[in-house]
């Protein structure tokens, strides 16, 4: 497949790198310039625009309608693209995007991922899809390149964004969770590899467990996921619940730690700053 590819960031250039040696031929766009060897890059996000499908992986709601609302470029793609939007965006605005595609005539995906730099640079993503069947069969040879396994979420598209918020919400809770319960096993003379060593064995294998235990246990917070943009997700996330007859008191409580973490100086490095943040604050 011919692939247009908006944001050559950490991801983006991860997820390129494996569309490459899976055989397609890709054309980058990215805000900030720059090379990516085996990647054509193009002088506008229009030109992207004119492959078989385009995967969009800017970062928030504000830089999509900036790079491809503002300027119409939906209006200008090739007639059949399939446009996959794997950014993190707000549920309103990926129902927005519906009519914006709707309007313009082209197919969209919702298609948000689950993991790291590392783990895409790997090409083992779990993909969050949802759209058309018939567009998110067009696309998928473009996600068995950057995944190990797509999840079917339906054919609204909103709902895969959805439920991307919802994963990150709970990572968050995860780290905060591990926080105070190790600044409780500190206090007591048990040792973090050994708690840790503990939980990983009983109740919580799971990978989030897994990647953030080794991140406060080391105290290593070089940012493989900004705190801020993992504030900016749990904002999305207290939008979302907006509208639900309830708070939800757990996403309060997270959201104002992580902002705590932030504004302590946190932003730029890893959001599992936020236990650092917690465990200071509870000496």
């Amino acid at each position: 497949m011919e692939i247009g590819l908006i944001g050559l960031g950490a991801m983006g250039r991860a997820m390129a790198a494996n569309l490459i040696t899976a055989g397609h031929s890709v054309k980058g766009w990215s805000r900030s310039g720059g090379e990516m060897p085996g990647v054509t890059m193009v002088s506008t996000p229009s030109d992207a625009f004119q492959a078989d499908a385009v995967l969009t992986m800017l970062s928030d709601d504000v830089a999509i309608r900036s790079v491809l609302l503002d300027a119409d470029v939906l209006r200008a793609a090739r007639p059949g693209l399939v446009h996959v939007v794997s950014s993190t965006i707000s549920v309103d605005f990926s129902q927005a995007l519906v009519e914006h595609h709707k309007q313009a005539g082209i197919a969209y995906v919702a298609a948000p991922v689950l993991g790291r730099p590392d783990v895409a640079a790997k090409g083992e993503l779990n993909i969050l899809a949802a759209g058309e069947p018939h567009a998110l069969e067009k696309v998928q040879p473009l996600f068995a390149a950057i995944g190990k396994r797509t999840w079917p979420l339906g054919d609204h598209p909103p709902g895969a964004h959805a439920a991307k918020i919802a994963c990150n919400m709970m990572i968050a809770m995860a780290i905060e969770s591990m926080a105070e319960a190790v600044s409780l096993t500190d206090a007591n003379g048990v040792s973090r590899t050994d708690f840790f060593e503990l939980i990983l064995g009983t109740l919580f294998g799971s990978r989030s467990y897994q990647v953030y235990s080794k991140l406060i246990s080391e105290g290593e917070h070089t940012p493989g996921f900004k705190a801020a943009l993992g504030l900016k997700d749990l904002r999305l996330a207290q939008e979302a619940a907006a509208t639900l007859a309830a708070p939800l008191p757990m996403l309060a409580a997270v959201h104002e730690q992580m902002r705590r973490a932030v504004d302590a100086g946190g932003a730029d490095r890893d959001w599992s700053i936020m236990a650092d943040y917690t465990l200071r604050s509870t000496r």
